[in-house]
């Protein structure tokens, strides 16, 4: 009995492993039978797509780029303090001398009296290469709040009282009547200019430094745009054409009109084309034109008052190339921070390279400007 059982014992394991052995077989001879894999071979370089570089900003020996103007200029002239020359514009003071060359103009209402006569604040960064800047003028408390945004020095001769409080300010230097006497037929008022050797002679006899000082920002007043790649407001859908500018100054009349071949903004007043006596008698011309509604306070009877340089959301127009667009712009409380521009979409405006032109209008004539 137990020989039989040891024997069907033994049968039994042998069919197993026999059955085991049977279906690793049949998996193998599947896996034989199986298609080979098709392996492709790659003839062509494949293309790999990367970030595009960056441009690389163009260096000139010697140069560097203009914090004013974004033009290449001596880097001798990097750490020099612009200076701000207050610029009479009544029709008795013309012709002007050396106004072309500013970098920078702001035009500006001077009095509510006289249909509102406007003033020029001329800023200059290589004043030295200058032959003659004037006739020089009064200079009013707006100017010493806007003058601090480029620590620029003003060059003046007075002003009412109402400036005593912004003199004072660490923040603001000037010169004040030091500057050279020109006999040229008028009355006295009407003939002082900043001529050779007069800054150097109004730093020598003072502790105004005239490289920047503690109180310059040393950040980029204004986003300027590659010379490559101008600015071009067609990209705007709210863009609208702009060669004609007739501002609402009543006494003098500005006109800012575009001249397609140099594109640039050229400036006329009191009826006829503009002329600079110290520059060949060439035009003011601008290749950005900044215009701001601006609020203002009336002192007294006389006709002095005060723009609201600092505000917030106050509506303008940024103008170039024939084109304009509507801009809100916004200086803070430091009288040392920059007046910032933004589009409709809230971001900071992009100005081309080359010499600016900005005017304060006063609010309540605003509705009088021309852009056409």
């Amino acid at each position: 009995m137990k020989k039989r059982n040891l024997l069907l014992i033994l049968t039994l394991t042998a069919a197993v492993a026999f059955a085991g052995c049977g279906k690793d077989k049949d998996k193998e001879e599947e896996k034989s039978s199986a298609p080979a894999p098709t392996i492709q071979v790659v003839t062509e370089t494949p293309t790999i797509t990367t970030e595009p570089e960056a441009p690389v900003e163009e260096s000139r020996e010697g140069m560097y780029r203009s914090e004013l103007t974004n033009e290449w200029i001596d880097e001798a002239l990097k750490d020099i303090r612009p200076i701000a020359v207050m610029v009479d514009n009544e029709k008795t003071a013309l012709p002007h001398y050396g106004t072309s060359k500013a970098d920078i103009v702001y035009e500006m209402t001077n009095s509510t009296l006289n249909d509102g006569i406007t003033r020029l604040m001329c800023l200059y960064k290589d004043y030295d290469s200058m032959d003659q800047i004037g006739s020089v003028r009064s200079v009013r408390p707006t100017n010493l709040v806007i003058a601090p945004e480029w620590n620029a020095i003003v060059c003046h001769d007075g002003g009412p009282f109402y400036i005593d409080d912004y003199l004072a300010n660490d923040y603001v230097d000037h010169f004040s009547g030091t500057f050279s006497r020109v006999d040229n037929g008028k009355s006295r008022e009407y003939t002082e200019y900043v001529l050779p050797g007069d800054m150097d002679k109004n730093f020598s006899g003072s502790s105004v430094s005239k490289t920047y000082t503690s109180y310059y920002k040393n950040e980029p007043h204004f986003n300027f745009a590659s010379e490559t790649e101008p600015q071009d407001l067609s990209s705007y859908s709210s863009a609208q054409s702009a060669t004609h500018i007739a501002l609402p100054f009543k006494h003098n009349k500005s006109v800012l009109d575009y001249d397609e071949a140099t594109q640039k903004y050229v400036y006329g007043e009191y009826g006829s084309s503009y002329v600079d006596a110290g520059n060949g008698n060439a035009s003011m011309a601008f290749d950005n034109v900044i215009l701001q509604n601006a609020r203002y306070v009336k002192f007294d009877d006389n006709g002095y008052m005060m723009f609201y340089a600092k505000d917030s959301g106050r509506e303008g127009y940024y103008i170039t190339k024939g084109k304009a667009i509507k801009i809100t712009w916004t200086k803070p409380e430091d009288d040392c921070a920059a007046t910032r521009y933004y589009d409709e979409s809230g971001n900071e405006i992009t100005i081309n390279t080359g010499k600016t032109y900005i005017a304060l209008i006063p609010d309540d004539a605003y509705s009088g400007l021309t852009v056409e």
